[in-house]
């Protein structure tokens, strides 16, 4: 693998390990599987593409792409507290609208962001090579994020969100609003799904009302695969494994992409992308039923 391919790995898994850092508070905290992030990624990229286009400077657009984020998570909490629709097809419903939400706001399917100001610009401007301006940026952000979530989950609004998720009835029980906690963890996942879409736009170059497609299953796989590999129960560590396994899976991906020996093409990213993840999934069922074995202490 080429350091140019290795690089933009790295720069895609950082910019996902936004999506896998939300998923892990709505996965794994939360225990709601939402779908919403097939929407709300484009979302942001759709939003701080038109305002970029539309003379809004960089920073600016980033931070109402995902403010914007943070109302598609809304939306989905809504129908699912208020409607009383289920998880699963309520952030199906969110998506699908997002869908041609995306489409009004772009007023075409997809707006080129090539040679614009971006939030990277800066970087370069200090000398930081363009390469590798991206890398930095993400990393700074990721790292931000990660330590954010990580003191959040430690306050006590954090530990009843944690409660909530973990037992619903005995939170209610102990006077936690577990809907007002379902609505607070879709509105942060979203929000940073949607600033990770805006900021991979710009790394990309442009931004797509189609670019949404399969993002849960990249964030599933990070952070299935993150914690799988990284086991804990220390929620700093939990996060750390969901960033690492987002950077892991991308590599993985160019390697087997750019294998000649394998024979694979961009064209097969799909099924390499579901190899993965299925790997993802069986390791840790495949390592539980190892602890179970007869014999295994003797």
């Amino acid at each position: 693998m080429s350091l140019y391919a290795f690089t933009g790995a790295l720069e895609t898994g950082l910019a996902f390990a936004l999506v896998a850092l939300g998923a892990y508070l709505t996965f794994r905290v939360l225990d709601f599987p939402d779908l919403t992030v097939e929407g709300s990624f484009p979302l942001g990229a759709a939003v701080a593409a038109k305002l970029m286009v539309s003379g809004v400077d960089a920073w600016t657009a980033t931070f109402v792409a995902g403010l914007t984020g943070c109302l598609a998570g809304f939306a989905t909490a809504f129908l699912n507290r208020k409607l009383r629709i289920l998880h699963i097809l309520a952030g199906i419903l969110t998506a699908i609208a997002l869908y041609s939400v995306n489409l009004r706001v772009m007023d075409r399917p997809n707006i080129g962001l090539i040679n614009m100001t971006t939030v990277y610009t800066p970087f370069e401007q200090l000398g930081v090579p363009s390469l590798y301006a991206p890398m930095v940026l993400l990393a700074i952000v990721v790292v931000v994020a990660k330590i954010a979530i990580d003191l959040f989950l430690g306050t006590g609004f954090g530990l009843a969100m944690r409660a909530a998720g973990a037992n619903p009835r005995m939170a209610e029980a102990n006077g936690i609003q577990v809907g007002r906690m379902i609505v607070v963890g879709l509105a942060i996942a979203n929000g940073l799904t949607a600033l990770s879409g805006a900021l991979f736009a710009q790394m990309l170059g442009a931004a797509d009302v189609s670019m949404g497609i399969g993002v849960i299953v990249v964030a599933l796989a990070a952070v299935i695969g993150g914690t799988a590999l990284m086991p804990s129960r220390a929620i700093s560590m939990l996060t750390l494994a969901c960033v690492l396994g987002s950077i892991l899976y991308r590599i993985a991906l160019a390697l087997a992409l750019s294998s000649n020996a394998i024979g694979l093409t961009a064209s097969d990213v799909n099924v390499v992308t579901a190899v993965l993840v299925a790997v993802a999934l069986w390791t840790p069922v495949r390592k539980s039923s190892l602890l179970r074995r007869p014999g295994r202490f003797k």
